[in-house]
């Protein structure tokens, strides 16, 4: 026997203590490992949120810009029947044009109206068409209608390509324009344009050193041929080489030069500057006009009108003003004309951003403005249920039918093998499988929530039977038997005492199933529902999209508004899988049993 002595002397000892203390390290040092992995988890979490969410606030909201449309009977109903057809084939495109050349009647010149007509959405013409239409008695008043702005404006006027900054001045501005009044001459008694001289010669400055980097990289190439060119024994090869090393040669002698122009430029005490489309605007608004500057000093320049008409007379401090945009015309949609029309509309009061019930009550559209996801949320809907409807019952049949009477043979084996292996098959197969089979050789309608619905069943449907085993597998063996002892048949025991019991488990992983599915884009993609759908679908042999194919079709669109839109959608699909896995988590605790 071992006294207690040398059992307090083993216990107590140094490497028994050093031991002690490393298991404690052990400890601390796991849960360290576990606290820092959830917190990283809940990092990325929150990045990935704010950033989808901060970039769907902007389709929160649209703006209008309110304008007085004279309605004249005598040309949009000449004959004055009063019927809405003959009403809607008037051109209310037209009329939207004249409305804006009325509203800005110094715009002249082609690519001037262009940028005018572009300050409102395409579909303003329509709602316009519509609303008169709705109601034929405002033929014959001038009516103030809200015209919905284009997706341009709507940035702007959400800061989305920066915003005008005013500057400080002290002088009186004297303008003298040129005989066509698009030219003028802009004199300051005070150095006020200083400051933004300033930026512009940082900005050449900028410019400079990127020429000389440019210019680095072109050097580098053109040795790199100069050695290949030494290394090859083909003369055709190596004077090709050496004619690459030349040309790159010439070329970053040439981005020097340029770099050397500007710099000089950049560190001149005086002089007069152009601004170019890639340098920061200018804006200059006196008595009402407004002036785009093209060369700037430190005490005035060279501008384009335009808007109005300046007055020669000099301008008190209070009587004029200038802001600076930091975002050169060449980086933004919107064109200095067009903020300057943005900019008059907005001091007349005519601009009001409304909330976006559009978004979410219309289908898509190739125009930003006019895109909604109720076309994508309602093909979702006729998708999943005909997922629902095919996957559910037969995954559940299946699933009773290999737990509760199928044999144990090899057969069986094979089956739920496949089974398995079907549960992890990429989901892109299914979509080849839908184009092969439903849609060729079966003909389902392509880019229907029908033929959607059948993929993603057949994607779905090893999930269910998976879950639906595990779920019946874990109903007591007392159960069943219980019934057969009271004389139930094998099926009335497994459809009245099995399956009610394992109802919550298939409910549930039923439900994961389906939001996994509500997810999926590449089998989607396969079977044609991810082309342009406008109309909403009544049925599951309409065309129609879905949600996260629309996701996947606004992220590639170029127009910069698309891109909250595309944030949006997102929002709007993690809650509908967040409301399902909510539903599961629900059905899980309502109907749960212990055993």
């Amino acid at each position: 026997m071992v006294a207690l002595s040398d059992l307090s002397t083993s216990h107590g000892s140094a490497a028994a203590l050093s031991r002690l203390r490393k298991r404690r390290r052990a400890e601390v040092r796991l849960k360290a490992y576990g606290i820092a992995a959830i917190s990283l988890a809940a990092l990325a979490l929150v990045t990935l949120m704010s950033t989808v969410v901060g970039q769907a606030v902007d389709a929160l909201t649209e703006t209008y810009i309110t304008l007085d449309v004279p309605l004249d009977p005598e040309e949009i109903d000449p004959e004055g029947t009063g019927d809405p057809a003959e009403i809607g084939r008037y051109n209310y495109d037209g009329l939207v044009k004249d409305v804006l050349k009325e509203t800005f009647p110094s715009v002249s010149g082609r690519s001037a109206r262009r940028e005018l007509y572009g300050i409102v959405s395409g579909g303003a013409q329509f709602e316009l068409r519509e609303q008169v239409m709705a109601d034929p008695s405002l033929l014959g008043q001038t009516v103030a209608v809200p015209m919905l702005a284009s997706d341009v404006t709507d940035l702007y006027l959400k800061g989305r390509y920066g915003a005008l900054r005013p500057q400080d001045h002290s002088g009186n501005l004297s303008v003298t324009l040129d005989e066509d009044g698009e030219v003028a001459t802009i004199e300051s008694s005070a150095p006020d344009f200083a400051n933004a001289l300033a930026e512009v010669k940082d900005l050449l400055s900028d410019q400079a050193a990127f020429l000389r980097n440019q210019a680095r990289l072109q050097d580098r190439g053109a040795r790199v041929f100069a050695e290949d060119a030494a290394e090859m024994d083909e003369s055709d090869e190596r004077t090709s080489l050496l004619a690459q090393s030349e040309a790159r040669a010439a070329e970053a002698d040439r981005l020097l030069a340029e770099a050397d122009a500007l710099d000089v430029r950049a560190n001149a005490d005086l002089g007069q500057e152009a601004l170019t489309t890639s340098a920061p605007s200018l804006l200059l608004q006196v008595n009402g006009a407004w002036i785009k500057m093209t060369e700037v000093s430190t005490s005035g320049g060279v501008g384009e009108v335009l808007y109005g008409q300046p007055s020669a007379e000099n301008a008190a401090p209070s009587e004029w003003s200038y802001s600076l945009h930091q975002t050169p015309e060449t980086a933004r949609k919107i064109s200095d004309r067009q903020i300057a029309m943005v900019e008059v509309l907005k001091e007349q009061g005519q601009v009001e951003q409304v909330f976006n019930t559009r978004f979410f009550s219309a289908g898509d559209s190739r125009e930003p403005e006019l895109a909604g996801i109720w076309g994508a949320a309602v093909g979702s809907f006729w998708t999943m249920l005909v997922t629902f409807s095919l996957a559910f019952p037969i995954g559940v049949m299946a699933a009773i039918y290999l737990e509760e009477f199928a044999p144990k043979n090899r057969f069986t084996d094979f089956v739920e093998v496949n089974i398995n292996n079907l549960a992890a098959v990429p989901s892109i197969v299914f979509g080849l499988l839908g184009l092969a089979v439903f849609l060729g050789f079966f003909g389902v309608p392509r880019s229907s929530p029908l033929a959607g619905g059948i993929v993603l069943a057949l994607m779905t449907l090893p999930t269910i039977i998976i879950a639906s085993r595990a779920a019946i597998r874990a109903v007591p063996p007392s159960i069943r038997d219980a019934a057969l002892g009271l004389g139930a048949s094998r099926l009335q025991t497994s459809f009245h005492h099995v399956l009610p019991l394992a109802m919550p488990g298939i409910l549930t992983g039923t439900i994961i199933g389906m939001a996994q599915a509500l997810g999926e884009t590449a089998p989607l993609i396969m079977i044609g529902m991810v082309a342009f759908i406008v109309d909403i679908p009544t049925g599951i042999t309409d065309s129609a999209t879905v949600l996260p194919v629309q996701v996947f079709r606004w992220s590639d669109f170029p127009e910069r508004a698309f891109e909250a839109r595309t944030a949006a959608a997102i929002c709007m699909l993690l809650l509908f899988l967040v409301v399902m896995n909510a539903i599961a988590v629900f059905l899980r605790k309502r109907f749960e049993r212990r055993w």
